[in-house]
Order: C-alpha cells, then structure tokens, then sequence
C-alpha cells in the first residue's frame, strides 16, 4: 500500500511538472471567455529519431496539453487529436542551447547601494529570470536552428549571477521559464575599463577572495544565529547567492578563454570543492589529457576560426601569421571529435558564432573531421538534458516527457535540409513553411493537347521551392526551361520554340492539383493553346543513414603547438657525463680545464678530472666546450599571460604571477636558447605593493605547473618612485601621488597586516568557538603577514637612493629583510646601507 501511495504521489508530481506551461498562467484572471481550445495534435507518417542512435522509420507521435502521450509504429491515433501529416519529414528531440543570452536585456542595470558586493562585477545575486523577454529576434534565431529550450546566462562582469532555463516560446515571460537558478556563472575574463580586476591574475584572486568570503558570511551569520551578543555581520545579498554553490547545491559554469585557462578554473573550483562546468574556448585539444582529469562537463562553442581572420591579403603578409594560429585554424574542428573519443562529456552550443545560421554548417564540419552523427545529436540533448538534472522531462520523444520536437525534411545537419517545425512545449512553430505544391520531379506534358497535332513531351523539374530549374524533352531535344516560378499552386515558365517549329519565345503558366498540372499556354505568334501534364516520377530525397567522416587530420600533437613546438619532453637519462670541458665553477675553484661534470637524477654529483664513468651515464663529448651554471633571470615578465601588472590598485598582494604561467610562450625557446635557465617572473611596477611572483625553470615543453621551480623562496614586487604615484597622469586620482604617499600606504598595509595576524592568533586561542563569528580570510593581508614573518621577499623596483633608504627603513621598523632591489640606479650612492641591512641588487645589465 505504502508503494502504491509513493508511485501516485510521483505520478501526481510529474503530471504537475509537465502540465506547468497548461497552468502557468493560474493567478492571471479571465478577461471574457476563457480560452478552452484542446491541445491535442497527432504527428503521423513520420520519421522518429527517439534518441541519439535510434529510429522508427514510420510513426506517430501524439501530443496532449505540451506532453507527448504516445510515440511509435503502431500508436492509435486519439479521436480528439487534430492530425499532422509529416511525409518524409523526419522528428527529432527538441534541442537544448545551453549558454546563450538571447532574450536579456542589451545592458544590465547595476543598481548602487543596498547589499551589493563592493565590486560591480561580482553579482552573483543577478537573476536572468527576471530579465528574460520572450519576443525579441536572438529567441527567433534560436528556434530556427531547432532550439526549443535554452539555458539563458548573463555574460555582463566576472560573477554574473544566476542563468535561468526557458522555453523558446511566445506568450510571457512567466510562462516560458521553466527553472530558475540553474547555475552561477563565472566569467575569466579580466576587466577592459580600468577596473579591478584588470589582469587575468587578478580575475583568479578575485574568484577565491569571493568565495572564501562567501565562506565566512556562512560562517558568519550562523554564529550570530547561535550568539547575537556581538557586532552583526554585514547584510551583503551577492555573497549570500554563493551560499548554494559553495554547498555543492548548485554547480557553478566557468567560461574560459584558452585551455591554461581551463585548468586554472577547475584549480580554483577544486580547492573551494564546487561542482562545476566549464564553457570552453576551443582549444581543449591541445590539453587533452589534462582537461578530462578535470571530470567537468564542457560547454563547447563551434566558432572555428576563419580565413578571413588571418588577413593576408600580400605575400609579405603571411609572416604575421604564427604557426600556432595556423595549427588551431587547421585543427579546431576536430576538438568536438577528439573530446568525444577521449570520453569528455560536452554539450554544443551555437554561442560565438559572427552569424548564428552557421550553427549547422559547423556541426557538420566537426562531423567531417571526426566527430560521430549521434554524439554531435546527443550533445544537444541527451547530454544537456543529464547536465541539467532533467532527464525524466527533456532530451528524448518518449512518452511522459516534454512535447519539445525538431522537424527536418531530411537528416539533422545535412547540408540543404531544413528545419520545418520547432515544437515549443506542444505548441507548433512553422519555421520553413512547406510548400502548398511541390512540382519538382518528371512530368509527362501534352502541349496545344485541343489541336490535331498534340506535342508531347517529359518536363523535368529540380531545384529548390525558391529557385526552380527546369528542362523539356520534346521531340529527343532538351530545352532549357526560362524565368520558372512558383506562387503557390501555379507554376510559370517559358521555353525557346525554335526547335519545335514555333520560333520564338513559348510562355505558358498552370496550375497543380492532385499530380495534376492543367493550364494555358502561349505561342510566339501570340496564339494560345492549353497543355496538362501527369506527374510521372517526384524528386527522391536521399535519406542518409550516418555522415561520413574523414576523420581527423595527420597533424602531429606537439607542445607547446606553435613554432619549435615538441612531441614531447627530451629523454631525461638518469645519469649524464660532460667529458673533457673547460668548466667555470664560480666558487673557490675557479676555472678547471679539461674537466668532467656527472649529473645524476638531474643534480651535478661531482666535478672533476678523469671522473670514473658510470655504466649507464650518457656521455657528452665537452672537448673544445665550456660549461658555466645556467643563467639565472632575477627580473623577468616572460610566460605571463594576459597582464603583467594589476595596476587597477595601488595594493594587489592578493594576486600572483603563480596563476597564470603561460608554457607556450615563444619567449622561453629564444631565452633558452641564449643560455637562461632559471627566470624569476615578476609582476610588474604598477603599485607600491603589487603581486606575489613565480620562479621557473625553462623546461620547454613542459606544463605550466611543471615549469614552476620547486623549494624556490616565494617572493613579490613592490615599486617605488614615478611609476607608482602618478602623479604626471592627468586622469589619474589614485592615491597615493607623491613619494610621502608611497611610503605611508606601505607602513599602513604592514600594519594591517599586524592587527590581521593578532586577531586571528586570537581567535585560534579559543579554547571553545562555538558561537564566535571568526575573522574574515584576506588574501592580500595573508600575503604581507607572510612577508612580516620572513616567509616571502619582496622585490622591489627602484631608482632613487632616497625611496631605496625609505624601503630599508620600513623593513627595519617592521622586522623583516628586503629580498632585492631591482633595477637599483642609485644604489652606489647607499651600497652600504642596503648591504647592512642584507639585501640584495639586481641592476640593468646594460645600463
């Protein structure tokens, strides 16, 4: 009994479900009569493709108030059923488009005040529901590429809050949403209007400080909850919007613009534990490997690049065009196939494309280069639909679910065929009308049929509805049938006469019935005749089964995938012997000729004369060589992507050149090759205090995470002087403006930094927690106590002997010592004060 009260409760729960678009307007009230019109319809003789890799050659499918009630070979079609004739058409689920903003608004409204996050592009509390219009001509383009729902985002800021799920219908707004807050939407792409964060680096910093304050406002409140007898927390709505991600209630969409990128949002979304989503870029290929260890499902855009992009319109030209560009351009349209056969699971949306009716074109192209038919199929409705959470209601024509339904006069994607109909939720949209009459195909004509001497002849008739083309065979002759036109049921045309005794021009018109053409006809001389003709034999539409691929190109994979790009890492032998070089040591025992160096496992063992050889050594020959330590870069911005410098503010320890090491860099095979070894890859001299910094080997080839030197003291960049202040910048109105200025902000930060620590030393005191809403997490703050407890150096861009002295003076007063001083011209001046005080210098080399 107890089983049969659950299945009914289901049962009731999944009828309300489905019957949301019938009820939606509930609460409106009835002006006049109400509209009571059934909403029964039965698609009959139609090609039903189920689902991906399924078919039933012959079928209906019966819809009922936006369900479908019935699909199969043999269905009853209901006596109250309006029917559908769909011959030689062919039914698909509806599609799903699962990133678009159609229907927004052009321009969100930031609304200032209230409980807003202190950054305007952190609003995670937007809600698209709210803003969604269903009339607008994005919808409209949508539903004729055979969307019938889609998953609307924001795309406005880096947090843009929540995306909304609706049907691609008419009617209202309300009507047309189906879930509301599916996902949150981060968006890595740094800020282009001087606003923080203006680097990429500052977009990740700012991703983690949102989230470890959404973290805390949890934490926060809850302990008020329990204990309000201390200050209240702030009211703060956007990080209250993050509570159900962070909870892994709701899962969180990263767009990315590269695959680095890719990787660097499922490392930030791994460390705060979120479910997530990632709306890739396109070039997922390029890290295979690594992206499918991610487990995030991939919203993947087909915007491939194009000729026209490269703009190589001279022959000089084309050396502006790297070999990377060139490689993503010939191998983009296999990402889909390669994705596929690496077991990634991905959706297809039509997002980024210049002209949204190259959607299918695009498919086809991925199909080509190796993508399979039904993958690319399911990837619009299967896979969107698990994605979702709503396989029981969407993705499939099954009985149950969802009336959403794509109709074609051929096979989905195929080149010509057209979308016919997009079913809506049960409601029919008419994308390409169906003719009223179809002439194409052999006709047997009987021209001036009244006369004694008839002329028989077979019209052929091709083409498409718009564009009819036609020929006559009269008499073993083919003539070529001129200006032919179709308005409605009448055609019209004209044929050269000459070859049947009538010179001139033969104009006839008529019209079609049942197979049947009758109609009128007139001679050069003027005189009319009548003419019919019998439709011998319609146009076949081939009907293929499966595209056919020509699989994926022969371009070898190679890292980084542009010039001088590897296979792979070289062989790295265990144990190397350089014998018989000139070796500089650079320590006591200076220059050693004829010398041998053994590497073992990558570190020198020994160095030496007539060193024994291990059996397994590989040995180069070093006579007439020389061998020095690798050249060490103490101030590089090599491999850094998309910003050097978050120069939006005058304090950035939060961010970090660690972020966003970029191992394709051209840079590394040119430095590598003038001898450097080592870079110290700095952030640049925006602001007094600007981000932490990243030591790297250069292992060309190698990921950026392998690329990073292991054990090597963190550091970051300050800078002092003009660069900082501003103060020769007309616009500029931040502070601070003058060198006093530099120097309080830097005690003032260190201070903060002090009073940070204590509170939290504090804090973690407590014998009991319960109740005590903790101190906030700041990234910046943790940084500056890192440098306080001399865990971090700070480098430091300089010039003058006076902000060198300054510097040196705020470290003594607060404890810790200065790493280097970069650039350092003045520091002949004040050479004693900095060895003094233990730091060290790192000047221009040809300065």
């Amino acid at each position: 009994m107890r089983y049969m009260l659950c299945s009914i409760m289901i049962s009731m729960m999944s009828l309300l479900y489905s019957s949301s678009m019938v009820n939606a307007q509930q609460t409106v009230p009835v002006a006049g009569l109400r509209d009571n019109t059934p909403r029964v319809h039965a698609l009959t003789n139609v090609r039903i493709i189920p689902k991906p890799g399924e078919a039933i050659e012959q079928g209906v499918v019966v819809i009922r108030d936006g369900i479908i009630e019935a699909v199969g070979a043999n269905v009853t079609i209901p006596s109250d059923a309006q029917t559908l004739d769909y011959t030689g058409m062919t039914v698909y689920p509806g599609l799903i488009e699962m990133f678009t903003q159609a229907g927004l608004e052009e321009e969100k409204v930031v609304v200032e005040g209230g409980s807003d996050h202190w950054n305007v592009s952190v609003q995670p509390d937007y809600k698209a529901a709210n803003h969604y219009q269903v009339k607008t001509k994005a919808v409209e383009a949508l539903r004729s590429l055979g969307f019938a729902m889609a998953m609307v985002v924001s795309n406005d800021g880096i947090f843009t809050g929540n995306s909304v799920l609706v049907n691609l219908g008419d009617g209202s707004s309300n009507e047309n949403v189906v879930k509301e807050d599916i996902i949150q939407h981060l968006r890595m792409e740094r800020n282009r209007d001087r606003t923080y964060p203006g680097s990429m680096m500052g977009v990740i910093s700012m991703a983690r400080q949102t989230f470890l304050d959404a973290q805390w406002y949890r934490s926060a409140h809850m302990a008020y909850v329990e204990n309000p007898n201390q200050a209240a927390p702030e009211d703060n709505e956007a990080l209250a919007a993050l509570t159900n991600v962070i909870q892994r209630q709701q899962a969180l969409l990263i767009s990315v613009s590269d695959d680095h990128s890719f990787l660097r949002a499922a490392k930030i979304a791994r460390a705060f534990n979120l479910e997530f989503w990632v709306k890739g870029s396109g070039h997922e290929y390029r890290m295979l490997d690594d992206i499918k260890a991610t487990g995030a499902p991939v919203i993947l855009p087909l915007a491939f690049p194009k000729r026209e992009d490269f703009k190589v319109s001279a022959p000089e030209d084309a050396i502006n065009v790297s070999l990377e560009a060139l490689r993503h351009w010939e191998a983009a349209p296999e990402n889909p196939g390669r994705l596929q056969s690496a077991g990634v699971t991905f959706a297809l949306s039509s997002t980024g494309l210049d002209k949204p009716d190259l959607f299918h074109a695009r498919i086809r192209e991925a199909i080509e280069r190796g993508l399979d038919y039904d993958a690319a199929l399911a990837a619009l409705t299967t896979t969107p639909a698990a994605m979702l959470g709503m396989s029981r209601q969407l993705g499939t024509i099954e009985s149950g679910k969802q009336a959403h339904l794509t109709i074609t006069d051929g096979v989905l994607f195929a080149e010509n065929v057209k979308i016919r109909d997009v079913w809506v939720a049960g409601n029919r949209y008419i994308v390409t009308p169906t003719p009223i009459a179809d002439p194409r195909g052999t006709w047997k004509a009987i021209l001036d049929q009244d006369s004694s001497n008839p002329i028989s002849a077979s019209i052929e008739l091709d083409g498409s509805i718009k564009k009819l083309t036609g020929s006559a065979d009269i008499n073993g002759e083919q003539i070529i049938l001129g200006r032919l036109s179709l308005y409605e049921k009448r055609i019209v045309f004209t044929l050269a006469g000459d070859d049947i005794g009538r010179p001139g021009v033969v104009r006839l018109s008529g019209s079609i019935e049942n197979n049947q053409l009758t109609g009128y006809g007139v001679w050069p001389d003027g005189d009319q005749f009548t003419w019919s003709a019998t439709l011998e034999k319609p146009r076949e539409t081939e009907i293929p089964a499966m595209f056919v691929s020509s699989g994926v190109t022969s371009l070898p994979k190679i890292t980084p995938p542009g010039a001088f790009g590897r296979p792979g890492l070289p062989d790295q032998p265990r144990t190397v012997l350089i014998r018989g070089a000139t070796v500089w040591t650079l320590d006591e025992r200076g220059k050693i000729e004829n010398a041998d160096v053994l590497v073992k496992e990558g570190k020198i063992s020994e160095v030496g004369q007539n060193l024994n050889v291990p059996g397994d050594a590989f040995i180069i020959d070093g006579q007439g060589k020389h061998v020095t330590p690798g050249i060490i870069d103490a101030h590089s911005h090599t491999a850094i992507s998309q910003g050097i410098n978050e120069g939006t503010q005058a304090v950035t320890a939060e961010v970090g050149v660690e972020d966003v090491v970029n191992g394709y860099d051209i840079a590394l095979y040119r430095e590598l090759a003038g001898g450097l070894t080592v870079a110290n890859l700095l952030h640049g001299s925006a602001n007094p205090i600007g981000g932490k910094n990243q030591v790297i080997k250069l292992r060309w080839g190698a990921s950026a995470e392998d690329m990073k030197f292991e054990g090597a003291k963190p550091g970051i960049k300050f800078a002092l002087g003009e660069n900082v202040k501003r103060s020769r910048s007309a616009t500029s109105t931040r502070y601070p403006r003058t060198r006093m200025g530099v120097e309080q902000l830097i005690r003032d930060r260190f201070k903060a930094a002090q009073d940070y620590d204590r509170q939290w030393s504090a804090y973690n005191a407590l014998k009991n927690k319960t109740g005590k809403i903790p101190p906030r997490q700041d990234l910046e703050l943790d940084t500056l106590v890192e440098i306080l407890k001399d865990e971090r150096k700070v480098h430091s861009h300089s010039y003058r002997q006076d902000e060198i002295l300054m510097l040196i003076r705020i470290a003594d007063d607060f404890g810790f010592t200065i790493g280097t001083f970069q650039h350092v011209l003045e520091g002949y001046k004040v050479a004693i004060e900095i060895a003094k005080h233990g730091a060290g210098a790192s000047t221009f080399s040809d300065w």
